[in-house]
């Protein structure tokens, strides 16, 4: 086969000309549901900006409408048209409602998802009516000699052009088959190829917007390793004041009180000698906890097994450690793949009311993947102050994710992944 005659005959050697023809019979239908969906929302809209608080409302549903044709046409582009396309809509901020709205209404990815939701009617019927002509009209030409001689006057009428049977008939069969075998697979993928375009521009991220989503996320980053340092130095402070402070002002405390009766009662000052000795114990046992709080030394010394298997013995609630981590991550990647597990595990702990926990770590080339499920009684949310915020800080100024599932009565699996390469 010439190459030439391949390319010629390259649609029928693609599954994805017969996506793209689904993709383009589904485009009318859908154009017509979302024109009418975003024209009367678009237009109560405006009817009530004379009202503003009625048009408020209308306004959030006309967003909605166009965030849910977004999401689908940009679903229905993979799977017919093998087109990834990013979600290019910002996620709302934290707030009110108002600024919810407001957020919204400044986005330009989301007016474009109504954009699209507007252009889809005309591109569909575009669509249809070229791929419909292609084939329909090409079976037409190639079954015209079987019918021709049963129409009224024994002639097909195509627009200027009138056909009989015999020669006539013959010639348009042939150019039927022409048109079943080139035009109607080549038209086919070009109107595939024009949605995808239509839906790139308008469904996609605009040129350049990947350096700004790696710049906001690396300013993400940054936010939130400081807020994590400022946490974490909070934290050490607070435990110092509450602890080992304390400890040591009672201990001087003790030992001034000690001095003092030595002299005339040295019995209780024995005793007081004594109860400063356990004081001192304590304090430096806190302090010992504290140390290891910020970077255990065992982590440091013999990795992430060892020091995982004393947190693990150390749970009041049983757990199955699983470490697959044959060469060691950087020191940071490990003390939070370490923090992360020891605060789920004391969650678990004291939230979940669960009976049993599994803990696994695996590395994967240069990723660190680390998971702690249980079997508890779920709800756990990163904002309602469990520890998890901490976490997702900690973890996403590596630059990694963190992503919790945890339904109202269990269970709860929280998976982390970070980067480690070396």
């Amino acid at each position: 086969m010439t190459p030439v005659l391949r390319r010629l005959i390259d649609p029928w050697r693609h599954a994805s000309t017969w996506w793209a023809l689904g993709h383009s019979a589904l485009s009318l239908p859908l154009g017509v549901v979302a024109f009418v969906v975003v024209v009367t929302l678009a237009a109560t809209s405006v009817g009530l900006l004379i009202t503003f608080p009625l048009a408020i409302p209308v306004v959030w549903l006309l967003f909605v409408a166009g965030r849910a044709i977004g999401r689908l046409e940009r679903a229905r582009a993979a799977a017919l048209l093998d087109m990834a396309l990013p979600d290019p809509v910002r996620p709302l901020p934290e707030g009110s409602w108002w600024s919810h709205w407001k957020a919204r209404f400044r986005d330009r990815a989301r007016w474009k998802e109504l954009a699209h939701g507007l252009v889809l009617l005309p591109l569909g019927l575009l669509t249809a009516l070229v791929v419909m002509l292609a084939w329909g009209g090409s079976a037409a030409f190639v079954a015209l000699p079987l019918y021709v001689d049963h129409l009224p006057g024994g002639t097909a009428k195509f627009w200027l052009l009138e056909v009989g049977g015999g020669p006539g008939a013959l010639v348009l069969a042939v150019v039927g088959v022409v048109g079943l075998a080139l035009v109607a697979p080549w038209a086919t993928v070009l109107m595939g190829r024009l949605s995808a375009v239509e839906a790139r521009w308008l469904l996609g991220p605009r040129p350049g917007s990947d350096l700004e989503a790696r710049v906001t996320e690396l300013e993400t980053s940054r936010t939130a390793a400081v807020d994590s340092a400022e946490a974490e130095r909070r934290r050490i402070e607070r435990d110092l004041h509450d602890g080992a402070q304390q400890r040591l002002v009672a201990l001087a405390v003790t030992l001034g009180e000690a001095r003092e009766r030595m002299g005339d009662d040295p019995e209780a000052g024995r005793e007081l000698v004594e109860q400063s000795h356990e004081e001192a114990k304590a304090a430096l046992k806190e302090i010992r906890d504290l140390v290891r709080g910020i970077h255990p030394v065992i982590l440091e010394d013999r990795g992430l097994d060892a020091a995982l298997s004393a947190v693990v013995a150390r749970s009041p609630v049983p757990v199955e450690l699983d470490v697959q981590v044959a060469v060691r991550p950087p020191a940071p990647v490990e003390s939070a793949a370490y923090f992360v597990v020891a605060e789920a595990l004391t969650n678990v702990a004291r939230h979940a009311d669960a009976t049993r926990a599994w803990v696994t770590l695996a590395r994967q080339s240069d990723r660190l993947l680390v998971e702690v499920r249980d079997d508890g009684r779920g709800g756990a949310d990163p904002a309602a102050g469990t520890g998890l915020a901490g976490l997702r800080d900690r973890v996403t100024a590596l630059g990694g994710w963190m992503h919790v599932v945890s339904p109202t009565g269990g269970p709860t699996t929280l998976t982390v992944e970070l980067p480690c390469g070396s």
